[in-house]
């Protein structure tokens, strides 16, 4: 049973940073890319960044230079790394991957910038 997990999220003044995490468990994690999405209250789910399982990266270009994605395969993590958090990226992210065709999706972590 594949199974996802996100943490991390919170809320954080403009300027700051925050660390989400994504656990996976239930598959082969080193040899699948991982997503993370966000869906802001309001608007269609969107990806934020993604990394293949050899660690190419990238991202949309809102938040390309402040956040980074990146792997931990003996943990079966995913990590994305946001800083100079502004306003508009306030969302709830979810973290995804597809294995045998099938998409697999975490419940998601809020994340809210704001004074």
């Amino acid at each position: 049973q594949v199974r996802v997990v996100e943490s991390g999220g919170g809320l954080v003044q403009p300027g700051g940073s925050l660390r989400l995490s994504c656990v996976i468990s239930g598959i082969n994690f080193k040899i699948y890319a991982v997503d993370w999405y966000r869906q802001a209250p309001g608007q269609s789910r969107a990806l934020v960044a993604r990394i293949t399982s050899e660690g190419s990266t990238e991202y949309v270009d809102s938040v390309e230079g402040r956040f980074t994605i990146s792997r931990n395969n003996a943990w079966n993590t995913a990590y994305l790394q946001m800083s100079n958090l502004i306003s508009e990226d306030t969302a709830v992210y979810l973290c995804h991957v597809k294995s045998w065709g099938r998409d697999f999706w975490g419940q998601g972590t809020q994340v809210t910038v704001s004074q």
